[in-house]
Order: structure tokens, then sequence, then C-alpha cells
């Protein structure tokens, strides 16, 4: 299928064949009739991408802490790879839709193949030819409306979130500011609701249109004609609400709210524009200033957009898919009229010339929609992609495959986030040996990118691709951690050699089934991302202190931080504890630094299970302690480990410099670029092993123990006691 897409270095637009998106369970496949762009969000991504450097720097301060953040934690080189990650791939752009309804996922009821849907979301109602989309992010359009007017649902919804923020009361005086998309719509539901509006924007054709759609006047901001009409509405009192629906750095806006609100009014800020406040009209008028963020009730909270977890309606009465099909509604019966908004239909082959158009000035518009072609039986088929859960490939003879020594290893990922590729495919691509052959992701853009940046040969988003190519030798798991198991239990049974980031399981039953996996299809090659134990500073460091005679004491600080709003690791419902799908990285170093696995774990909390203390037990006598914790500041190291036995110590500063203290002292030059933690070192033995048939670089027992003793945390935690691992004495 095609998709728009825009690479963010440098600019590029580009109209890509990537894969179908598969059809997950909870959402919906839809093909596009029309998609809108919004001339204001759109085309401020599209101007900042054709920025330099320093220019989106400048764009984005927040996103430049966040890059300087990294650089402390994880060193230049890694932050490098990462942001140009990010900054050299492309991205989608679209956000609201009106399509037919393709394939029903598992769990959805309320529509059907063939219906007429409205989508929201700037990841699921993109403008592309297919789109999955959650179930609260899609509504079926109301008999009659056009799809046309169907696709400015979520723009629609924005409006009216907006508008509900300023509880606009029958016979009230507003204001609006900025007469673009959204502002239109503003005035159209204002007027809807009883409420006399006046526009303010430089551009007389939007003045007139607003006019025409129900302003009682509009006019220029610079002029007299806003003031003098907001003076003759109010008898010289002042708009009850202001809705600021402008962008650009201009101060103008909030300014002119100030002056022409009554007392105590109400600014609801709904675009992107300036906002430094003038103090004293704010104050000295005791202004109500309000944001408006999106669609409504529910953005932003993966609970409700993507797991389908609706608020009840006692309680939010408007969410996002309230809204979106509230809007819908008023559209069908004629109270909002949107067709004098579109100003231009493109087909959309057109899509990088329309969007060029509107750039450079050429194309003038405040709405402007792409048309799909037409649906067809084949193309229906077409689209009805099957999605990354897919049943268990049945195995003739299982065990793992035999395969040509000098022949290259052909590696397959499921999964290409952030991980996979800043830390992960960097250190395959170009290397000797090494054929990248399919990428499979649930979206289609991710596939297309890692496919451009790191040369795999083919793109999917069906499973059953690389499970039942015979030419794959071995399959990286780098997908969200709920995942982990299922996918590598397929992989296994398809006698592939599996190398799973971690964490292997994030239960009991589930490590259990990975093993009988291993156990039912005689494939044990199998590796977690347990990197830390492959860093070359650490193997230095323990060569360097030499043999134990007697048990150890293990003190592992791990300063996590804190997660930022929005993380998918604070979906504990779907992908467990963060300490579960992390902590398994410290046990196994502790594990190899002992040259054992624990017998026993004993675990204590903070309130909020927020700082742990984890205490681990060994055969010998040897003890280790990992304190995790997220309250610490972010100038602390992330991880400083001390192992102390037989007179001599061991010592690792967040892998930039390590010493051991015995008879002669040796310290480890510091690291001058990066923290390596052994991910390129760990890479190569996995392809080492699965290009010779040895061993794989981790025995299965140790991925085993160690796993195990991540889950026996949340074990020990609920029961206030230490808790023995299976296995032990």
């Amino acid at each position: 299928m095609k998709q728009v897409v825009q690479n963010y270095k440098s600019g590029e637009l580009a109209l890509l064949d990537v894969p179908a998106p598969g059809c997950k369970p909870g959402g919906v496949l839809v093909r596009s009739a029309y998609s809108l762009i919004s001339t204001g969000t759109e085309l401020m991504k599209v101007s900042e991408a054709g920025m330099s450097m320093v220019g989106k720097a400048r764009s984005r301060p927040d996103q430049v802490a966040k890059v300087m953040q990294s650089v402390a934690t994880n060193g230049v080189p890694a932050t490098y790879r990462k942001v140009m990650g990010k900054l050299d791939s492309y991205t989608p752009l679209g956000y609201s839709l009106c399509g037919v309804v393709e394939q029903v996922g598992d769990g959805i009821d309320d529509v059907a193949v063939g219906d007429l849907v409205a989508c929201a979301g700037n990841e699921h109602a993109l403008h592309a030819e297919v789109n999955w989309v959650p179930k609260n992010l899609y509504t079926p359009v109301p008999d009659g409306l056009a799809p046309r007017h169907a696709a400015f649902g979520t723009v629609g919804s924005i409006a009216m979130q907006g508008v509900r923020q300023g509880e606009p009361q029958l016979g009230e005086v507003a204001l609006v500011i900025g007469l673009g998309l959204i502002g239109q719509l503003v005035v159209q539901l204002l007027t809807a609701s009883g409420v006399r509006v006046v526009g303010a924007d430089p551009d007389p054709a939007r003045c007139e249109l607003a006019e025409r759609l129900g302003a009682a006047a509009a006019g220029d901001p610079a002029s007299a004609a806003v003031e003098a009409a907001v003076a003759e509405l109010t008898d010289g009192h002042g708009v009850d609400q202001v809705y600021l629906a402008a962008g650009g750095g201009s101060n103008q806006p909030v300014e002119l709210a100030a002056h022409l609100s009554r007392d105590r009014g109400r600014v609801v800020d709904i675009g992107k524009c300036s906002l430094d406040l003038p103090w004293n009209a704010y104050y000295e008028k005791e202004l109500d200033v309000r944001f408006s963020r999106s669609y409504g009730p529910g953005r932003y909270d993966p609970s409700y957009e993507l797991e389908g977890r609706d608020y009840p309606i006692g309680y939010v009465r408007w969410t996002e898919r309230r809204n979106l099909a509230c809007f819908l509604d008023l559209a069908a019966r004629g109270s909002v009229d949107v067709e004098p908004l579109i100003s231009h239909i493109a087909d959309f082959d057109d899509a990088v010339e329309t969007y060029r158009s509107l750039k450079d000035g050429d194309l003038k518009a405040v709405a402007v929609l792409f048309r799909y072609p037409e649906h067809t039986e084949e193309d229906a088929g077409e689209a009805a992609a099957p999605s990354v859960t897919v049943p268990a490939v049945k195995l003739s003879g299982g065990g793992a495959p035999t395969r040509a020594h000098k022949s290259p290893v052909r590696l397959a990922f499921v999964g290409a986030g952030n991980y996979a590729t800043s830390m992960l495919l960097p250190h395959l691509t170009g290397r000797d040996g090494v054929e990248l052959s399919t990428v499979v992701t649930t979206t289609a853009l991710s596939a297309a990118n890692a496919k451009r940046k790191f040369g795999f040969a083919e793109a999917t988003t069906d499973l059953d691709t690389v499970l039942g190519d015979k030419s794959v030798d071995a399959v990286f798991v780098v997908t969200r951690h709920s995942s982990h198991a299922e996918l590598t239990k397929k992989a296994l049974h398809a006698g592939k050699a599996v190398f799973v980031e971690k964490p292997l399981a994030l239960t009991e039953d589930e490590l259990a089934d990975v093993l009988k996996a291993v156990e039912e299809s005689g494939n044990d090659r199998l590796q977690v991302g347990f990197n830390r134990r492959f860093s070359p500073l650490l193997r230095e460091a323990k060569k360097r202190f030499g043999a134990r005679t007697g048990p150890a004491s293990v003190r592992y600080l791990v300063n996590a931080g804190k997660l930022q709003h929005g993380s998918w690791y604070l979906r504990q419902g779907s992908e467990g504890t963060r300490f579960a799908g992390e902590g398994g990285h410290f046990i196994d170093t502790v594990s190899w630094l002992l040259d054992a696995d624990p017998i026993s774990v004993y675990a204590l909390a903070t309130p909020g299970n927020d700082d742990l203390q984890v205490v681990l037990r060994y055969p010998d006598g040897s003890t280790a302690t990992i304190s995790y914790v997220t309250s610490g500041p972010a100038s602390l190291p992330k991880e400083t480990l001390d192992l102390v036995a037989d007179g001599k110590a061991l010592r690792l500063d967040d892998f930039v410099r390590a010493s051991v203290y015995g008879n002669k002292r040796w310290v480890s030059s510091r690291l001058p670029k990066a923290r390596d933690k052994g991910q390129e070192a760990e890479l190569a033995a996995f392809v080492r092993a699965v290009r010779t048939g040895g061993p794989m670089p981790v025995p299965l027992t140790s991925l085993a123990a160690t796993t195990a003793a991540t889950l026996a945390v949340r074990t020990g935690l609920a029961g206030g006691a230490p808790v023995t691992l299976a296995g032990a004495e």
C-alpha cells in the first residue's frame, strides 16, 4: 500500500510503498476514502522538518533537554545513534480520515466489514491507503453524511473540545482569534450553541467565510473593526470567552484576548501560539485561562486509546470518541457545514505535490482533502493481511535447522523500535557473514524505515513470512514485553535460533511455557539480551580480580530514574512491572560475576514499590544486594557496582571506569566516548554460535534461573519473606 511520509532530518516528503498493517485485536482495518490535511498542525511539522539542525533544536527545547539527559546517562555515541535514528526516519502525517472497514479484529462488535467509519489519531488515522484503528478512535458515520465531510471528524473534535472548555451559555458573546480550519469550526459550534461570535484574522477571505458561517462580525485584529463589534455586542463590557485558534510566534492574540475580555472572562487556548501573558492585564480582570487538550478526555491515555477502556459516562460525559460521534451527528443534521471549508480535493497519488504547493504558498486553503482510489474487490482482498498474533507454525520434525557454515547467517527481526534500531541493528548492519533478511512490525512505516536504513531484504507485517521461511536462521524478538514469551515459543517451534530482548517472560507460567517449547521442539537455541556480562570493561575487571576462594558481597546500585508520563513501562497490567522488565539485566550481571545462579530472593520496597532492595543468596554463601531506585537525581550515575571477597574489591563506575583493589591496584583508563554495555560483543557471540552450531553464549539454565529470580521479586514483595528458587538445595 501507499503512505505519505516525511524524513524529519532532510525534510523529504514521499509517497512510500509500505506493507499493509495487520488487523490486531481491539480494532479494525480501515481502507481510506478521504483523509484531511490539517493546514495548521501538519504544515507546521513540514516546515520544522525543513529547518537546519539548530532551527529544529530551537523549535523543540523540550527534546533538547531529553537529549542532554540521555548524553549524561548513555554517553555521546549511543545518544547520537538514537537521535539520528529518529531524525533520519520516515515519520507519518495525518490524523483525520473517513474510510470503509475491511477487517474486524477480535473483541470488536460495534461495526462490521463494509461499514463507513470516521477515524482519529496521529498514529492510526494516517494519510495511508489502509490503517489499523483501535476501538476508541473510530466511530460509525451517520446515514446521509458524505465521506468527505466525515473526514473532518478529528479536527471537529478538537474544535468541540475547545468549545466545551469555554463552557459557553446561551446569549453569551465569544471572540475567536484565528480563523483557520479549527477557528472556522469553533465559530460554527459556538453559533450552534446560541453564542454570538466575533472573529479575528488578518486574512479578509477567512473573515468573510466566518461571517457566512455564522459569525456576527469578523475582521483584522489590528483594525478597529473587531473592537467596535465587541463593544456593540456586549454593551462595552467585553466578551465572555476568547478562543485562541491562532498559531505562530506573535504575542498579539493573548494581548488582544485580555483587551477585549470582560471582567473574569474565560480564555481558552486551542492552537499553538505564543503565551507570554501580560500579567497586569490578566490579573486586573482576573481572567480564567484554560487549555484544550486535543480531541478530549482519553487523549494520550494508552488504556483508553490502545486498550479500549472507556470512561463511565456518569463521570466523563464527553470523551474522544463521544466528541467524534457528536461532531459527525451535528454535521449530518446540518448544524455544522464543512463543505465551504474545502478549498481543494487532491488525488492521493498527488499527495507530495499538494504538500509542496501548500508549503510554498501556491495553494492557499483552509482545508484540503486527499481522495483515495475507488475500492474494488481485489483491493479488499489485498488489505486483509494477518497480524503478528498468528497461530503457531506446525513443524514436521522439530529441532534447530542445520546450515552450511560458510553461508551468511540470515537474520529476521520481529520489532524495530528504539532499542532495536539504536543498540542492535547498527552492530549487525554490514557485518561480515550476516544477512538481514526480513523485518516484521505491526505498523507498516516502522518496517519500511528499518528496511531502508539497515538494508533488510524484505519488510512485512506478517509473522508467518518469517517463521515459514526455511532460509532464515535466527529470529530477533524485540517487541513489547508482553509478547516476548509467546513469540519466542513460536520461533522455537519453527526451528529458529532465537535472540529475545529481556525479559524472557513476565510470569512463572510464561517461563514454564517457553521451557516446555524447548523440550517439545528439541530446539534450545535461545539467547536473552542480558548484554552487561559481555561488556569489555567489566570482563577485563573480572579477569583482573581473579579467582575467588571465599564468599563474596556485592552491592549494585541502579539509579533507574523516573519514567516520563505516557511511557509504556507504566502499563503494569499488560507489560508487567518495571523491575520485571529490566531487573534481569542486573541479576544476570551479578550471577555471571559470581559464576553461579541464585538460590533465594528477598525483596523489600518503599511505599508504592518505587524503590526496591533485592537480596540474592548464592550456593557458596555469597550475597548480593541490588538497590533499584527511581528517586535518585538525574546527575547520579545510573549503575555502580562493588564486589568484595578474599581481601580484594572490584568497582564498576557506570561502565565508564573500573577498578580492582588488592595487593596491586588496577584502574582502567576512563572511556572517552561511550559506555560499552556489551551489545556488540553479545551480538557477535550469538551470530558466531548460530553460524558454527556451537553452544549459545549463555547456558539455558542460567537464562531460566535469572528470569525465575527476577519474577520471584514480585512474589517476595507480596509475601514479605525470602523466596527459595526451584532447584536450590
